[in-house]
């Protein structure tokens, strides 16, 4: 992480939630398809029962073509929002924004502000830097017992469109088993963060969501 205000250009940057949470596969009018537009979040408890996982999946519906030039906004910081307190305001933020080739992790850390306009904490201590995937071999860094990685991935998400067209249209009752995956052979651009539990604190439920933020 050294000399990264001089590698970020930056010394504080105030970034407003022009865009708050865009998700379901283009579906959000305001950056639909765009490189902000979240198609999905996950978290969930790694391989390794003492971590958390959190992935923020954008760009959904990518084709093998246009995968190879589809590319992360240097100008979209990616916050992972995390509530320890059940009161539904963020106590941790883990923060991604791209340069140069790289995505910079910062977090989890107190954010210095809570809501829709946050600030970039670069002077976390705590957090990691990992350059992005371009290929199918995937890139991953460690740092403190964190783990990262950003760049295209195939979309993981399943689900069949048409079925759930039919059942809504009264012409089907149920979901076929499995079913037709409508998102085979499309990608996202994904951005996993691997967290050990002791770094997010309390041992009880957590709330967390995922937002794309512009400059």
């Amino acid at each position: 992480m050294k000399n990264l205000k001089r590698v970020l250009g930056i010394g504080v940057i105030a970034v407003a939630s022009i865009f708050i949470i865009a998700a379901d596969h283009i579906d959000a009018p305001a950056v639909q398809g765009g490189n902000s537009d979240i198609t999905d979040f996950y978290a969930f408890q790694g391989a390794d029962t003492n971590n958390l996982v959190f992935v923020a999946n954008l760009q959904g519906l990518l084709s093998p073509s246009a995968t190879s030039s589809a590319t992360f906004d240097e100008n979209v910081l990616v916050e992972f929002n995390i509530d320890t307190t059940g009161d539904n305001v963020e106590d941790l933020v883990i923060q991604a924004i791209p340069r140069n080739g790289k995505m910079y992790f910062f977090g989890p850390v107190a954010p210095s502000q809570a809501g829709l306009n946050s600030t970039i904490e670069i002077a976390s201590t705590v957090g990691g830097v990992v350059d992005i995937t371009t290929g199918s071999s995937a890139n991953i860094s460690t740092n403190g017992g964190m783990s990262f990685f950003a760049g295209p991935r195939d979309d993981p998400f399943f689900m069949d469109f048409a079925q759930y067209s039919a059942i809504i249209g009264g012409t089907a009752t149920s979901f076929n088993m499995p079913g037709a995956d409508t998102f085979a052979g499309t990608n996202v651009m994904s951005i996993v963060v691997e967290v050990p539990k002791s770094m997010i604190g309390g041992t009880g439920t957590i709330n967390t969501w995922v937002e794309s933020k512009r400059k």
